[in-house]
Formats: C-alpha cells, sequence, structure tokens
C-alpha cells in the first residue's frame, strides 16, 4: 500500500482501511487513514506500507529528532510483537486485550515510556495511576536501558486493607538518650509484646524515633523533658537535626502501626520499614516514605523492586500528602 508524509503522519488512501480493521492500526479520517510516526515505521518495517520518497532508515531519522521517540518505538515494535493492538494516547500508549482492537474491544494497559535515567514525579505517578483506576485500566511503566532492552512495571495504588484492632500497651514513661527513647522496667516488657523497641537488656528497652513519635502521638508513652513533657512535633524537631527523613518515616510508621501492621527497620533492605501482617514470622512488604513531591530515578526504583521481588516481599512507596499517606505499589510484569 502506498503512502505519503504529511508532518509528522502518513496518510493513506481509502483501501487501507483493512489496516484498521484488521490490525487496530492508525485512524481513520476523511479521505483515508492517518497514521502515527510509530505506526508507520512498524508497517514500513513490515512492507507493508510504501512510504513515497521515503524508506525506513529515512524516516527513523526524520522522527528521531529526539531520544524519547526512538524509545517509544522500540515498545510500540515490542508490544506489537507481542500480539496487542497499540495505539498512542491518553498516556503514551493504549494497549488492548489480545484479540480486542479499536473501536470494538477494550484497552487494559495505559503505557508510560521511561529511559533507565529518568526521574519519576511520585505525585504525578499517584495521579496517573489513580485515573488509570477510575477508568478501570492498569498502568504499566515500559522502561527502556542503555542498551535498548525492555522492562515492564505495573504500578498501582496499594490498598492496604485494616488488620483489625491491636491491643495497644498500656501507658509508659521513657528516657530521652539523643534520637532514641529508653523505657524500663515493666513499661519495657509491655512495649516489647507488641513488638515495640530493641532489648539493650532483660530491664531496658530502646524505641527508634518513628517508634517513640507514634507511641507519645497516641498518648501511650511519655517522655519528661526538663521544663515539662516533650509533645510530638518538638520530638520530631529534634530528631530532624540529625535525619533529614523522620518526618515522612514517623508519619508513615504511625499510619501502619494504626492499620494493624508491625513496621521494623528495613536497613537490611535498603529502605525504610519492613512490615510484618498479622502474627507472620516474615515481613510481607518493604516500605519506603517519601515527600509527595518527590522525584526518584528510575534506576532507583529499578533496584528496589528487584531486590524486594528476591526477597520475596512487595515493594511500596509510602508518599506523604496533607490528606494522608498514599502508597504505591511497584512490580515487575510480563505483558
Amino acid at each position: 500500500m502506498n503512502a505519503t508524509l504529511d508532518g509528522n503522519a502518513v496518510r493513506l488512501a481509502p483501501e487501507a482501511l483493512s489496516l484498521h480493521q484488521q490490525g487496530g492500526y492508525g485512524r481513520v479520517e476523511a479521505g483515508g487513514l492517518r497514521l502515527a510516526p510509530e505506526e508507520a515505521l512498524y508497517l514500513l518495517q513490515r512492507q507493508k506500507i510504501q512510504v513515497e520518497g521515503w524508506d525506513f532508515d529515512r524516516l527513523l531519522a526524520r522522527f528521531s529528532g529526539t531520544g524519547q521517540f526512538l524509545r517509544s518505538y522500540l515498545v510500540y515494535r515490542d508490544l506489537r510483537g507481542r500480539g496487542y493492538a497499540v495505539q498512542p494516547g491518553p498516556h503514551d500508549y493504549r494497549v488492548f486485550r489480545r484479540g480486542d482492537r479499536p473501536g470494538s474491544g477494550k484497552t487494559r494497559y495505559l503505557v508510560r515510556v521511561l529511559s533507565e535515567r529518568d526521574l519519576v514525579d511520585f505525585e504525578a505517578a499517584g495521579a496517573e495511576v489513580a485515573t488509570s483506576s477510575h477508568m478501570r485500566k492498569e498502568y504499566v511503566l515500559a522502561v527502556v536501558d542503555d542498551e535498548d532492552e525492555l522492562t515492564y512495571y505495573g504500578v498501582k495504588a496499594a490498598i492496604l486493607p485494616e488488620m483489625g484492632t491491636v491491643a495497644e500497651p498500656v501507658r509508659a514513661t521513657g528516657e530521652l538518650l539523643g534520637a532514641a527513647v529508653l523505657v524500663r522496667g515493666g513499661d519495657a516488657d509491655a512495649l516489647a509484646v507488641q513488638w515495640y523497641g530493641t532489648r539493650l537488656d532483660e530491664d531496658r528497652l530502646l524505641l527508634s524515633p518513628a517508634e517513640a513519635y507514634h507511641l507519645v502521638q497516641e498518648g501511650i508513652l511519655t517522655v519528661p523533658d526538663g521544663e515539662g513533657i516533650l509533645a510530638p512535633d518538638q520530638y520530631l524537631d529534634r530528631v530532624a537535626a540529625t535525619d533529614s527523613e523522620i518526618r515522612e518515616k514517623a508519619q508513615v510508621y504511625s499510619d501502619l502501626r494504626r492499620r494493624g501492621y508491625t513496621p521494623r527497620t528495613g536497613y537490611k533492605f535498603g529502605h525504610h520499614f519492613r512490615v510484618y501482617t498479622g502474627d507472620k514470622t516474615h515481613s510481607d512488604l518493604l516500605v519506603h516514605a517519601l515527600p509527595a513531591s518527590v522525584r526518584l530515578p528510575m534506576s532507583a526504583i529499578s533496584r528496589s523492586v528487584r531486590l524486594a521481588h528476591s526477597v520475596k516481599k512487595k515493594m511500596l512507596f509510602g508518599c506523604v500528602q496533607e490528606k494522608g499517606i498514599r502508597y504505591i505499589e511497584f512490580g515487575r510484569i510480563k505483558l
């Protein structure tokens, strides 16, 4: 089939409508079919069309004004090769269920194309995940590395169900030791039963800043401080001098505890918390606390996901917002 280049689109005569009807290519317009650059290149490479005055290499160079286009084409080609019908937008690509076509079928995935060095804006990603969910579609990141290999990540809002009412310990009193809080005697025993703190010895328990903040905020722990009782915000102000992430960590920790989960340090896994559900002896989640507006390199997220998968845990990022914590789960998927 013969086609002509018109700006950044390729147009075909009405007799080419079979490409749309059978393969879901292009958009039908008055006078024929309009192909997006990725569609035209794919069909040209497969020798399904001919573009007047252009071969594949020249047309690829024409469209590849930026590195982003080449990445997008590689993703488009891969998805088509997997048997999916693909159309541009509303993100980068709409991917239909296998066997479905535009106009008669349903979209399964909304795909965003990134390079391994791109920054992921968590506020924007959260909004796109929410939009995809409302549309009943799966949100996918297609990441192209420096060797043009592709990895797909499913991204979704992590719904953490309430684990039931937690029997919080009796009121306790602690002593401020730098950023940590020391609790003694029966108070230490009562807290340790609920998986708080680390034993210094049989009589003493050390609480981490996130644990202490939660207990102070809940009115369970009292920490005298010379002139009076230390308030939650006062405590965080002190800890923030040595831990710039404490505000986000403390809020995520407290939220998880209120939902009935048991967060413990995730330092050995390179994240803020490993999280236990119910009475399990092994943690199920890795959770990293972030301010809502943060941007992380895709390469860092990739490392986090791979590590979480290797230890059979889900990777969640807890984004602290004005109205609460938004948990976003990243996981590698096979399309």
